[in-house]
């Protein structure tokens, strides 16, 4: 079979499905994207994508007027079309639980396995915990028909929400794990264009291939924690943990990213991946990365108490009745996703404590409303500022970062704004009058009594 007669069926349509799908077709190959949910799968063939992630609407346009590209709900018809099939569906975390919700892979490999009507690649890109596909593999083989030959593999994703499109286009590293000969030849010639670009291939053993991006998602964490938990010494110290982050990012052994000191992380990923790997570690009896984990975990969370601290001390020790603007709802910019938002605990929290909490959000205010729905959202930030007492940052968009301190204090009734990502201009923010309170990094003298006591 040539290269460019290979048809591939992507299981899954949410955020990472989707986008694979399109970039697949991107790389010139016949994609069906295949989803249990009707309404997902009438928005994508109809060229909308039920997400923000910029540049996949253009893409899957593209693509669905090439025909290359088509959506349904038929898993028998999608799979017997095609040769390789992509596991994209989600594994999130248990209810009641730290460890991953299999079910829906489980589901998509025995759905595959029992319409393959001819040989066939089943390709997980989920992230699981190791393991799984060895289980995976037995479940493959009991339901696949006779005289089908079926082989499973791993291919995980590294994609960035706000540069997925680029970053599957474009990857870093395309990791291929448990894979025969035959099988590594059809991925190497499904993804020639970015390995010829330079791309390079890690081809390995099953249980390497599903430990890379928890273990990925581990370490940036943990770095990410570090940081944070260096900012609260900076705080007591007077030192500035950005500069101090500067520093340490000259060095070639550390590098400056994610080591921005703030809020913290959250999303659909870190979160869930490092809890999931926590959980499997406990189980497999490697108690020395559980217990970091943990750790890293517990500081990421301790962030998010700190800012409702701050905005309490702001408020001379009572949020009760004051107007507080939360600037940011989703995990990060670029996105709509809020998923274990640390805006959007925060806003939570001092709602809950009795403050008017507005949230504003270029992407992500209508997301946010179906997952606060108790929350205040406004339509602009202008409105969201409005005869605030406080303002809290805690989503670096560009709109947040480049708006005039100026302009703002003249809406707002208290002139104190609360960096909780260290993205604030805090000298022309204090020029314009503004008290600036940033975490990690030192505080005019004349204040830090009053908010570090």
């Amino acid at each position: 079979m040539t290269t460019s007669a290979l048809r591939v069926s992507v299981i899954g349509t949410g955020y990472l499905g989707a986008t694979h799908a399109a970039a697949m077709a991107e790389l010139g190959f016949e994609v069906i994207g295949v989803d249990v949910d009707p309404a997902k799968v009438e928005l994508l063939a109809s060229g909308r994508v039920p997400f923000h992630e910029p540049g996949l609407p253009e893409l899957l346009q593209t693509h669905l007027a090439t025909g290359r590209l088509t959506f349904t709900t038929d898993l028998a018809a999608a799979v017997a079309a095609s040769d390789i099939h992509f596991v994209c569906v989600g594994t999130p975390q248990q209810s009641g639980s730290t460890a991953a919700n299999l079910d829906y892979v489980e589901a998509a490999v025995s759905g595959i396995a029992r319409a393959m009507t001819h040989d066939g690649l089943v390709v997980g890109k989920s992230t699981v915990p190791v393991g799984t596909g060895e289980r995976l593999r037995v479940l493959l083989d009991a339901l696949v028909p006779d005289g089908v030959d079926a082989e499973l593999v791993w291919n995980p994703e590294f994609l960035r929400e706000g540069r997925a499109v680029e970053d599957t286009l474009h990857p870093d590293r395309i990791v291929i794990g448990g894979a025969s000969e035959n099988a590594e030849r059809m991925l190497r010639s499904l993804y020639a264009a970015p390995v010829a670009a330079g791309t390079p291939v890690i081809a390995c053993d099953l249980p390497t291939a599903e430990l890379v991006k928890v273990s990925a998602n581990a370490f940036l964490a943990t770095k990410i924690s570090f940081i944070n938990a260096i900012a609260e010494l900076c705080e007591v110290a007077g030192a500035d943990v950005t500069v101090l982050a500067d520093a340490l990012g000259h060095d070639a052994r550390i590098g400056r990213r994610f080591l921005g000191a703030g809020i913290g992380f959250g999303g659909g990923c870190l979160p869930k991946d490092i809890r999931a790997l926590t959980h499997r570690a406990g189980e497999l009896g490697a108690p020395r990365i559980a217990s970091l984990l943990r750790r890293v975990d517990e500081i990421n969370m301790a962030q998010r108490e700190r800012v409702v601290e701050l905005a309490i001390a702001a408020c001379d020790g009572s949020v009760l009745d004051a107007r507080i603007a939360v600037l940011g709802a989703a995990f990060k910019p670029d996105t709509d996703d809020v998923r274990d938002s640390p805006a959007l605990s925060v806003a939570a929290a001092l709602h809950l404590r009795g403050a008017q909490v507005s949230v504003y959000d270029p992407a992500a205010s209508e997301t946010g409303r179906r997952t606060f729905p108790t929350l205040a959202f406004a339509a602009s930030l202008d409105d969201a500022v409005r005869n605030a007492d406080v303002v809290l940052v805690l989503t670096e968009w560009p709109e947040f970062t480049t708006a005039s301190p100026a302009a703002l204090a003249m809406l707002v009734r208290g002139r104190t704004v609360i960096d909780g990502r260290n993205c604030l201009d805090a000298d022309a923010w204090r020029a314009a009058g503004w008290t600036v309170h940033a975490l990690g990094r030192a505080t005019p003298a004349e204040t830090r009594s009053a908010v570090f006591a």
